[in-house]
């Protein structure tokens, strides 16, 4: 099939790409030329494993192409997605100036030769927004044009993105109109996996209502951890036994220092302003943002009370990125962390193995603390390490080496990467989330 998809961002890069890939020919549209010509290139903009590999496949097809014109992008395409940002407003609600600028465009380019088109709203959205979209389209399109427009919320984990693409555990999208619905399923009919076609609205709320129940998950472990840690509980044998319950299942509870990232915090604080909206206060969700907030300053607390204070301590720090396997800092706990820490004095390196020129260009740190090159030069010379990322490559560090490197012998490990006893054969007083303390 012939699709466009409008943004080149995360969403729309990736969700273009790989409907390339299945055999589509995809147009993706986007306003800044030096990223169009960036793509056309070869090059991504982001760091997501195979990505980069399948737009130059795609691109040499012919399958894959980009182009800056929204007239373009619309003429080529018998469905078009917008996969514009979303981002939240000071109160928690969520901007949708750009998914209207988008629409509007869209109207505009419509004509009553170019045939019936389905538009997509790809972008996470509130309940109703594809009404509003409807509505904005038929406003400015000429007389006479035909359309319908769905709701198809994605459900990518960045890091693992591709393969939640090609390899989906489920595809939900909305339609109230039979036309776009047999257009979507034959979008989707390459991939194999369970197809749910809802309303327009039900679809709107699903990603929403997700991704809020695995936040809750994850503020739920970590308040456990507290617990555990004024009990001398395990969370990690705490959060095996709760899991091998079918109905809860292991996934996201892990204890840590919280979620961040793109999605949760955005989506979370959206789920609250849309039931606010609709007249029910979600306390409930109130009290999940409360947890995970809380549990970065909990952290800092502990690495405070072995340090004394902060000044001029030298302390590592492992990790950038919100989470392994991409270079996203936006809404890291790792970022906020460095900033407190620096706030109180603290004399930072830090290490990333994708992260730093994101960390640079929007964690505000450039010029504020020293970039290393690998693990055992970020940790040379350092009284503290703390890691704030679960990369692998942190987990499988040489322990006997790192303690060569220091000059004291204090981890604080905010995600559970390492072994407490290996900690503390080698010497550390090891800190982590949930667990005892080691080599004290």
């Amino acid at each position: 099939m012939k699709i466009s998809i409008i943004g080149t961002g995360y969403v729309g890069l990736t969700t273009g790409t790989c409907f390339a890939e299945v055999g589509h020919e995809v147009t993706c549209v986007d306003n800044n030329p030096e990223k169009v010509q960036t793509l056309l290139d070869g090059k991504i903009p982001i760091y997501e494993p195979g990505l980069e590999d399948l737009v130059k496949k795609n691109v040499a097809a012919g399958r894959l192409k980009f182009t800056t014109s929204t007239e373009e992008g619309v003429e080529n395409g018998d469905v078009v997605f917008i996969a514009v940002p979303t981002p939240p407003q000071p109160d928690g609600s969520v901007d949708l100036s750009f998914i209207e600028k988008v629409a509007r465009e869209i109207a505009v380019c419509l004509t009553p030769q170019s045939g019936y088109k389905v538009i997509v709203d790809k972008s996470t959205v509130p309940v109703k927004t594809g009404e509003k979209v409807a509505e904005t389209v038929k406003r400015y399109a000429k007389p006479g044009c035909e359309f319908g427009v769905v709701s198809n919320p994605e459900f990518l984990r960045e890091g693992s993105a591709v393969d939640d693409l090609l390899n989906p555990d489920r595809i939900v999208f909305g339609s109230n109109d039979e036309r776009a619905t047999q257009l979507m399923q034959k979008i989707y009919e390459p991939f194999v996996a369970p197809v749910l076609v809802t309303d327009v609205e039900s679809a709107e709320l699903i990603k929403h209502a997700a991704n809020s129940f695995l936040a809750l998950k994850i503020s739920y472990i970590n308040a456990v951890g507290r617990i555990c840690e004024k009990s001398g509980a395990d969370i990690e044998k705490v959060a095996e036994g709760i899991g091998m319950d079918d109905r809860i299942g292991r996934k996201f509870l892990n204890a840590g220092l919280g979620y961040g990232g793109s999605c949760f915090p955005k989506d979370i604080k959206a789920f609250i302003a849309i039931s606010e909206s609709l007249g029910y206060p979600f306390d409930l969700l109130k009290q999940v943002e409360q947890i995970n907030d809380d549990q970065r300053t909990l952290f800092l607390s502990k690495i405070r009370e072995k340090l004394w204070v902060l000044q001029d301590k030298k302390i590592a720090v492992l990790g950038l990125a919100f989470k392994q396997n991409t270079d996203d800092v936006r809404e890291s706990v790792a970022i906020k962390l460095i900033h407190e820490m620096l706030a109180e004095g603290a004399q930072v390196t830090a290490y990333d193995p994708e992260a730093t020129e994101t960390a640079k260009k929007f964690g505000n740190l450039d010029g504020k603390i020293t970039f290393a090159e690998d693990v055992y030069s970020c940790v040379e010379g350092a009284e503290a390490l703390v890691i704030a990322t679960e990369w692998p490559e942190f987990a499988h560090a040489d322990l006997a080496k790192v303690r060569e490197l220091m000059s004291a012998n204090l981890i604080f490990d905010g995600r559970n990467l390492i072994d407490p006893v290996a900690a503390a054969n080698q010497g550390f007083e090891y800190h982590s989330i949930g667990r005892p303390v080691t080599g004290a």
